[in-house]
């Protein structure tokens, strides 16, 4: 089991870094999650017994790595959520995606459907029973052949949104074996990274933002210069 690293802790929040392909909770599969990861953390170094408290403030899909923030208590967790919904924690991602988006900046304003069952979504019409309002905007960073390094800020958090708004224009993640963005990418992880998180401390009210980049050392983040993020 990989090793949980902690990129800030104190008495009320956890930063971590996901790796990929870890989910962010338990689901069928039964693999190890990062709640159960962050809570079997907490329970040794501070040597509590019983049930840890850890509130999943938000998620990433199983594919993705990154910045992730969890709560250590249930007040903690309810001021956070609530910045969750009211769009003031924000999220920046980077993507590495098939081909060229048409443009180089857009915001991307779709409406999007969840089937269970196949655990896919959708673009769907606006007024499609149960579809979710899914907004976000790219900003093409470099292009290399045949992909683009892609930057997004994140203003909605629907299940699979980045992935299924930039299928939507013709350019499907790399690596993305569910949205066709497997076609030149046979057997690599998924490039999309969860890299920057902005958040107000939920009881001492501090701007907190926490930045991690994706390995640089594998393709495809190797064929790019990573710092045009810094």
């Amino acid at each position: 089991m990989e090793e949980l690293k902690v990129l800030y802790e104190d008495n009320h929040i956890i930063v971590v870094i996901k790796p990929q392909n870890i989910p962010s909770q338990e689901d069928e599969s039964k693999d190890m999650d990062m709640l159960t990861m962050v809570r079997d953390y907490i329970k040794v170094k501070e040597n509590k017994p019983g049930n840890v408290y850890v509130g999943l403030v938000h998620r990433l899909d199983r594919p993705t790595g990154g910045v992730m923030l969890f709560a250590k208590t249930s007040k903690a967790a309810a001021r956070l959520t609530q910045q969750l919904q009211t769009g003031d924690m924000h999220k920046k991602y980077v993507a590495v995606v098939l081909g060229k988006p048409k443009e180089n900046r857009s915001k991307l304003v779709n409406y999007l459907l969840k089937n269970a069952r196949t655990n896919t979504v959708q673009v769907v019409p606006e007024l499609t029973t149960n579809a979710k309002r899914a907004e976000l905007e790219y900003n093409v960073l470099e292009v290399k052949d045949k992909v683009s390094l892609i930057e997004v800020d994140l203003f909605t958090g629907r299940s699979h949104q980045i992935r299924v708004q930039m299928k939507h224009i013709g350019c499907p993640v790399y690596g993305d074996v569910k949205y066709g963005g497997d076609k030149l990418a046979k057997g690599h992880n998924l490039a999309l990274w969860a890299y920057e998180l902005k958040f107000v401390h939920p009881t001492t009210k501090e701007n907190m933002t926490f930045k991690v980049y994706p390995p640089d050392n594998i393709v495809p983040w190797n064929a790019f210069k990573l710092d045009v993020l810094k």
